[in-house]
């Protein structure tokens, strides 16, 4: 049976327009649509009202109207991901009202408690839409491929702007490509005292590139500079515009794990096909992260949950989309070693990827405490737990660097625990606690994580690794140290308020 066609006016930019679009198609689709009649990218934040002035969620489901009875579409905020008001919150605020008119009924008014409740939707439902900076739901392209949806002609345009802007990196990236990057530059690149946010995106892939030729793995594994080059585009290309897992993020972890491997000169204690596997997983840790984490996956019943039965779903999909882009020829890196080779470095990696699941960071911590006093670097076993003791710390090291560069890391990752948390409400999923912006601080969110995830996993790794004792240990003290003051002064001001 053929899907039932829907037919939606509007007003929007002072014009009337007419929206036709299909009941089986994705909210996706629907919401580019309107992105395009409002002549806008999907950066920006769209709302649609009816005539009395209600709030309608743009989805497949948005009711057929009439030229007279002609919707309001408002683009309401910019340099945002798409957002649309999930139906969960009008479902409450119907409930309330026909609980309202029941009671009317009985006893002639509303009781104070309706009211209050019906206050604290309206001021949640004002938080969101005030929301700066809200994240998309799910994933932002199936398979780390472009989404062409064939709605408007409009929409390939917006399609376009994000594939110039990308292939406007890429050409920067190989302009410099034939430049010398500077010793002082390289030296800097080899510490955890790099600062992330001084280097534009294609700067940042040129030192990408640094660190692949500096650890000799072109040589090691016959690959050509091209295909490396084309391989960092693309990794760049399936990171997604998000506060936190964004591209200066793969970047900031792969930078750790270059810097750490020449501190603990593991360059002459592993291996190339181990540099190789580590740095690799580094870079592709995070592929096409949506910005919502495994527990919200599974709650919410995503995709992604469903496709990997609840177990690492996020983990397995920055897999897949790393080989997905291993697969073709003009990225492959691998593409010269032996099948053999081929087995064990894609092995690696998995593993090494998944072990950033912090949900498996107890396990895998007590796995290297048990073999820390007998390790040795010719065991298997032993380097594989520790590649990934290295992922690991790398992938949460933000607060080993300077504090003036892990703060504003910290500000990232609470926009993006924010956002989740409010997607958590309302859509009545159980609600992350350390994400909860009406419960948690700065300084709160970090002493807890610092004390109980960093400090031992760092300290295990510095008892194998003395040198790390100056270069991270020492600057994660210091970093708990400043946020244990600033709680201890933030908790004497909320004092001297409530007295």
């Amino acid at each position: 049976m053929s899907a039932t066609k829907t037919i939606v006016h509007f007003m929007v930019n002072e014009r009337l327009e007419r929206a036709e679009f299909s009941t089986d198609c994705s909210a996706a689709e629907v919401r580019d649509l309107f992105l395009a009649a409002a002549e806008v990218g999907p950066q920006h934040i769209l709302k649609m009202y009816s005539q009395d002035g209600r709030l309608l969620n743009i989805c497949p489901q948005l009711q057929a109207n009439t030229e007279e009875s002609f919707y309001r579409l408002d683009v309401v905020a910019s340099d945002v991901h798409s957002f649309t008001m999930t139906p969960e919150l009008d479902d409450v605020e119907e409930r309330l009202q026909q609980l309202e008119s029941r009671v009317m009924e009985d006893v002639g008014k509303p009781p104070d408690i309706i009211c209050g409740l019906q206050s604290h939707v309206e001021v949640f439902r004002k938080k969101l839409e005030g929301v700066a900076h809200l994240s998309w739901m799910g994933l932002s392209k199936e398979q780390g491929q472009q989404r062409t949806p064939n709605i408007s002609p409009n929409l390939t345009s917006l399609q376009l702007d994000v594939q110039e802007k990308h292939q406007h990196v890429f050409r920067k990236f190989l302009d410099m490509g034939s430049l010398q990057v500077s010793e002082e530059v390289r030296a800097h690149l080899k510490t955890p005292l790099f600062d992330n946010w001084q280097w534009e995106e294609s700067e940042m892939l040129l030192l990408l590139q640094v660190m692949f030729t500096d650890l000799d793995i072109l040589t090691a594994f016959h690959i050509q500079l091209q295909v490396l080059q084309n391989f960092l585009f693309q990794v760049y290309c399936h990171y997604n515009h998000i506060p936190f897992h964004n591209f200066h993020h793969c970047f900031c972890v792969t930078q750790m794990m270059y810097s750490l491997i020449w501190i603990t000169d593991l360059r002459n204690k592993l291996n190339k096909m181990d540099q190789l596997i580590m740095l690799t997983s580094a870079l592709c840790h995070d592929l096409d992260h949506p910005g919502y984490n495994n527990v919200y996956q599974i709650n919410a019943q995503t995709d992604l949950a469903r496709r990997y039965n609840d177990i690492s779903p996020l983990e397995n999909h920055h897999c897949a989309v790393a080989f997905r882009i291993l697969s073709k020829p003009e990225c492959n890196i691998l593409k010269n070693v032996s099948s053999y080779e081929f087995q064990q470095i894609r092995a690696g990696i998995i593993k090494c990827i998944l072990a950033t699941d912090m949900a498996r960071h107890n396990e895998i911590l007590n796995k290297f405490r048990a073999i820390q006093a007998t390790f040795d670097f010719n065991d298997k076993d032993h380097k594989e737990v520790l590649m990934k003791i290295m992922v690991k710390v790398s992938d949460i090291s933000n607060e080993a660097r300077p504090i003036e560069v892990a703060e504003l890391w910290l500000d990232c990752l609470l926009e993006e625990f924010f956002n989740q948390s409010d997607m958590e409400k309302v859509n009545g999923l159980p609600v992350t606690p350390f994400m909860d912006r009406d419960k948690v601080s700065k300084p709160s969110s970090q002493t807890g994580f610092i004390s109980f995830l960093l400090l031992p996993l760092f300290t295990e790794l510095t008892k194998l690794f003395p040198c790390l004792e100056k270069h991270i240990l020492e600057p994660v003290r210091r970093a708990l140290h400043f946020y244990s003051e600033l709680e201890k002064k933030s908790k004497e001001t909320e004092g001297v308020t409530e007295s």
